[in-house]
């Protein structure tokens, strides 16, 4: 296919997938406030007569007259993206498939099929224990004061829980996906575990918007048992790929053991006594020529 059709058919592709996130943009919008109801159901909310409850409540309200405008749109773009992302990123492999050889199309399909439900199993842990989170910030709130929250911040404190657990959960399926592909053995990862959950639970501390120890050990704890899971796979690999090549996990420079066993196949065949040399004539000089069939070696 020569580059204008490419680029005609990248043009359609993506016309595609922004019309299928414009459809689900527009029936967000229309259920803009039960979406906000739902992503805000973790704030404990003062009530209409209570103004000011120290850390046991809060108010949530907006706090510019352009806030919800933007917050609405910005709500229903998000859950556009979201919920259209199997039709665009559809389009995004049916533009890039044909350029793939077989055994990369499979590990495709593998880490698609297994990304989904890994991210999913992290949004939802995140949506647990936001209520535990944000209960733990509210009650710093001296007493006497009163906690107000902008509708926009609790959004986006809620979504980039969601996105943050959600990613850090795809960390395990990486580490599988490099021991399929050969540039990563389960006897080096297994040798990092120290290392690697130190790395996770500094990693749950620092990513986590709280600051609280519920939010690191809810976001460490599981991605450990993953990773241990990722290990044990990648041992079991490995074991598999020796196997079926003993050489596999040689460097480049190193060589194999030759293995000088002779095959038989059927019955042992007798080795042939070796063919005797011709006798020898001398030539005109003295020398000895060999000759064979009446003509010397060197004709």
């Amino acid at each position: 296919m020569p580059l204008v059709e490419h680029l005609r058919e990248l043009r359609n592709r993506l016309a595609k997938g922004l019309l299928a996130i414009a459809a689900v943009t527009i029936v967000a919008l229309a259920y803009s406030e039960e979406l906000m109801q739902f992503l805000t159901k973790s704030v404990p909310t003062c009530a209409k007569d209570v103004t000011s409850d120290g850390g046991n409540c809060a108010i949530v309200s907006f706090n510019t007259l352009m806030a919800p405008f933007s917050t609405t749109i910005q709500l229903s773009l998000t859950a556009g993206l979201v919920v259209a992302s199997p039709v665009w990123l559809y389009q995004l492999w049916a533009f890039v498939a044909p350029g793939l050889h077989k055994n990369e199309k499979k590990y495709t399909y593998a880490f698609v099929g297994a990304a989904v439900p890994l991210f999913g199993a992290g949004a939802y842990l995140a949506y647990l224990i936001l209520p535990v989170s944000v209960k733990v910030l509210i009650s710093l709130t001296p007493s006497g004061s009163a906690n107000i929250l902008s509708l926009n911040d609790v959004l986006d404190f809620t979504l980039r829980m969601v996105l943050v657990f959600g990613l850090a959960f795809e960390l395990p399926l990486v580490l599988v996906m490099l021991n399929l592909t050969g540039v990563l053995t389960g006897r080096r990862m297994a040798g990092w575990w120290r290392g690697v959950i130190m790395g996770v639970f500094v990693f749950g501390a620092v990513i986590t918007p709280t600051t609280d120890p519920v939010g690191m050990i809810a976001l460490a704890g599981p991605i450990t048992i993953l990773y241990f899971g990722a290990v044990g796979f990648s041992l079991l690999n490995d074991r598999r790929r020796r196997r079926a090549d003993p050489d596999a996990e040689l460097d480049d420079d190193e060589a194999s053991s030759l293995d000088l066993t002779p095959e038989t196949v059927g019955a042992v065949e007798p080795v042939s006594a070796a063919r005797a040399l011709p006798e020898q004539a001398t030539g005109d000089h003295g020398t000895s020529v060999q000759r064979l069939n009446g003509y010397d070696d060197i004709t």
